[in-house]
């Protein structure tokens, strides 16, 4: 099993969150205890909420693989 490497610009991470489906997000900037990231792909095809390019703050504690957290993919 892989290490969940720090956060860092530039990375995909995606949410575990059941309701969230398949949400990707990349982080674009951080912070002391945040990152800005812009989503990438939507949680579910019908969806109707936010739209890819979206910008949002995560904090960086939630970036981690548990049931409310992120889990990493890869880099950008």
């Amino acid at each position: 099993m892989t290490d969940t490497p720090a956060p860092a610009i530039d990375q995909i991470w995606q949410d575990n969150d059941p309701r969230s489906h398949g949400r990707k997000v990349r982080i674009t900037e951080i912070d002391g205890t945040h990152a800005i990231v812009e989503l990438v792909v939507l949680r579910s095809v019908g969806h109707r909420g936010s739209k890819p390019g979206r910008r949002t703050r995560i904090r960086l504690d939630r970036f981690r693989p548990t049931s409310t957290g992120y889990r990493y993919v890869g880099p950008a």
